[in-house]
């Protein structure tokens, strides 16, 4: 089966009805899932993704993992501030065994990421632009949260960089749209890296399915009305790894309560946004000062997902910890 959508919602819409009927049922360790394999997925706008829904709009979240990721590491404090369901995810109350951060980044050999953007400097037309995510030892005993990813390819192709995702297994419903935004940000953060633009994303999945107690929730979606599509703005041109490193700066900051440094406002506006968000989130409740940021983002596209902040609980910050950077 292949499904192509110009953005994540009109993915969406054509996904949730192949699942809700005509598919096989299973029965899963997370409970009954109505299950379609073999899917291939085509997102032809990858900017285009952030749902523009009231109950799917969430580019908090999505935010969130994607520094989860990009935080390199793997713990459960950084995650279930943005996640709290990933609490359920660990063994030890500390990590989370899936986590892609280790993965990508600090893999016992090598930075995979860093070790692919070399690659394709030297190598353009490489057919070996892979990050490796799921690994032998995954299978050795049951983890609570094992990768659903398979592999990353990526492809330098007509002065973009095209992307294809392998997965063995994805939630149509919770994980699909969180995926699409944190792979489609990791491949522009690449095409960047490069100085290329973003490309095509296709994702295939071995196991496309949504659980049955998500059933209610995926048609209620499908009866909201989405508004105007607006694709996130293009990621600046240049390195985007020292903004990404005060990005995550001021992540461990606002998470923990801390004020941010002075140098935020040196950001590019692109990334100061990011921030901006960021600091949305932890103020949840607060109003006077959801306002306040709200009014300094330049990308008007992200107030509708401001505005719901302010009916959504306070966020209560972390203790402080020595943070783990990166960089």
């Amino acid at each position: 089966m292949r499904i192509v959508a110009t953005t994540l919602d009109d993915l969406c819409r054509k996904v949730l009805p192949r699942l809700l009927d005509g598919a096989d049922t299973t029965q899963s360790s997370r409970g009954l899932a109505h299950e379609r394999r073999g899917v291939l997925l085509e997102l032809k706008n990858p900017r285009a993704r952030l749902s523009r829904t009231e109950t799917r709009g969430k580019p908090f979240s999505c935010l969130g993992e994607l520094l989860w990721y990009l935080s390199r590491d793997n713990r459960l404090e950084f995650i279930e501030y943005y996640i709290e369901r990933y609490k359920k995810e660990s063994e030890d109350g500390e990590t989370v065994h899936g986590g892609y951060g280790r993965r990508l980044f600090a893999h016992e050999s090598h930075d995979q990421v860093q070790t692919l953007i070399a690659n394709l400097r030297q190598k353009p037309d490489t057919r070996r632009a892979v990050l490796q995510i799921f690994e032998p030892r995954d299978t050795e005993r049951r983890y609570k949260e094992i990768p659903c990813t398979l592999a990353m390819q990526f492809a330098a192709r007509r002065n973009k960089l095209d992307m294809i995702v392998t997965m063995r297994s994805q939630d149509a419903y919770v994980g699909l749209p969180h995926d699409v935004f944190c792979f489609t940000m990791l491949q522009e953060i690449i095409a960047r890296s490069i100085d290329l633009e973003i490309g095509e994303y296709k994702q295939f999945v071995g196991s496309l399915h949504l659980y049955e107690d998500n059933r209610a929730s995926a048609e209620q979606y499908l009866t909201e009305g989405v508004q105007k599509t607006i694709a996130m703005p293009p990621m600046p041109l240049g390195d985007p790894w020292p903004s990404i490193r005060q990005v995550l700066e001021a992540e461990v900051d606002i998470r923990t309560g801390r004020d941010v440094s002075s140098a935020v406002r040196k950001l590019n506006p692109y990334w100061r946004d990011l921030v901006k968000l960021l600091q949305i989130f932890a103020a949840s409740g607060d109003c006077a000062k959801i306002r306040r940021l709200k009014a300094s983002l330049t990308f008007p596209g992200y107030f509708v997902y401001v505005d719901k902040r302010k009916r959504m609980k306070r966020r209560p910050p972390q203790q402080p910890r020595e943070p783990r950077l990166p960089f």
